[in-house]
């Protein structure tokens, strides 16, 4: 009876044991691996990039017809001033660089571009009984845009950390050229004229917007639209050799064209912004 009572004093004994050791492992601390943070996209920095696209140009043509010697108008009821406008469209390309400073959600910046151009357009304008004898004076204006830049300041939030939207403007500058022929009757028969044409690097204007996207490592891509207006380039009285107003004299002819753009282009950048913050 002794032995047995022994014996489940050591059993009961044994069992608290184990009892106790299995609640102090199952309030054990539990330790967590901590979360791994991702990074942001900065964009501070410089940056360079290209981009290609397409312009919708248009060309407001203004032609004037006198007399070449003495300035004096053509006789009423002709009409020595005339208009048309034409499209100048063709396709673009080039490159940019700038520096963005970002505050929060929000960027500021100042970008510059050089552009390629093969924008062309051509108008016809008629002065109606303006020769001598009574027939038309056609004068035949073709435009070329030949390459155009900008200096713009942007400004923009980003919407999430990786998508900019923003809005653009500041000065455009490009050089416009203009050439031409002239058709008119004269002593000898109807005569064509050979415009020597003009060039002229223009100053004026652009605004737009656009959105731009973080796509991987350095590089973001971006849609981006441009107004832009380069003025006015004209010039004369130049004379039209071998053709006749009335009476009998020599025309002079001054024609000018005022070229505005529409831009819509794609491109990629790089920038050399600091180091990425961690995202929470």
């Amino acid at each position: 009876m002794k032995r047995l009572l022994i014996g489940i004093s050591a059993a009961a004994s044994l069992f608290a044991t184990s009892a106790l050791a299995a609640d102090l492992a199952a309030k054990a601390p539990v330790y967590t691996k901590a979360p791994v943070l991702e990074p942001v996209f900065n964009w501070t920095g410089f940056y360079i990039g290209g981009n290609l696209g397409y312009s919708w140009g248009n060309a407001d043509n203004s032609t004037t017809i006198d007399r070449f010697t003495t300035g004096l108008p053509l006789p009423a009821p002709l009409i020595g001033t005339n208009g048309a406008s034409n499209n100048a469209d063709g396709f673009i390309g080039g490159a940019q660089a700038g520096y963005n400073w970002q505050v929060t959600n929000w960027l500021v910046g100042l970008e510059a571009d050089i552009q390629g151009s093969g924008e062309r357009g051509s108008s016809t304008i008629t002065c109606v009984g303006c020769a001598d004898v009574g027939t038309d004076i056609v004068t035949n204006l073709n435009q070329k845009l030949e390459w155009f830049g900008t200096v713009r300041g942007r400004i923009g939030v980003l919407a999430t950390p990786d998508v900019l939207l923003y809005a653009t403007g500041g000065l455009a500058y490009g050089q416009v050229n203009v050439d031409g022929t002239v058709t008119g009757n004269g002593a000898t028969g109807n005569t064509t004229v050979v415009l020597s044409g003009i060039s002229s690097t223009r100053a004026g204007w652009t605004a737009g917007a656009g959105v731009e996207g973080h796509i991987g490592g350095n590089w973001t891509a971006k849609l981006e639209y441009l107004y832009m207006d380069l003025g006015t380039v004209g010039t004369g009285p130049v004379p039209l050799t071998g053709i006749l107003v009335t009476p009998r004299q020599l025309p002079g002819l001054s024609y000018s064209s005022h070229f505005t753009d529409n831009l819509l282009r794609v491109g990629v950048n790089y920038h050399f912004g600091g180091p990425a913050v961690a995202r929470y």
